[in-house]
């Protein structure tokens, strides 16, 4: 199979991805497509990212979220030096992390 190929195979996740209606849509989507250590490695990394963003420091979040100090380190690299969609997707969910706060929910 050629690169090429390859690549439309994979874009074809994201197009699915971007097709995803609602909230309880998406969850049931990754919840078929991931296990639940996969997804719960997606929800701490995400986590971790809104935390490194707000300025909390390694061992605060790592006592908090239980993610290793190799797993922080990585998604700060990424905050860093990645593609910049932490940055972008983080500012667009404010208002619903401040909601989650607020509730007692973070």
């Amino acid at each position: 199979m050629s690169r090429s190929s390859k690549k439309q195979e994979r874009d074809i996740l994201y197009d699915a991805i971007l097709t995803l209606k609602d909230k309880e849509e998406c969850k049931r989507f990754f919840r078929d497509l991931c296990t639940v250590s996969e997804l719960r490695a997606i929800e701490q990394r995400f986590e971790v990212a809104r935390l490194l963003n707000e300025g909390m420091i390694y061992n605060d979040i790592l006592e908090r979220t239980g993610a290793s100090s190799a797993t922080i380190s990585r998604v700060n690299r990424s905050l860093q030096y990645g593609e910049g969609a932490y940055l972008e997707i983080i500012p667009r969910i404010a208002d619903k992390i401040e909601e989650a706060e607020a509730d007692g929910l973070l």
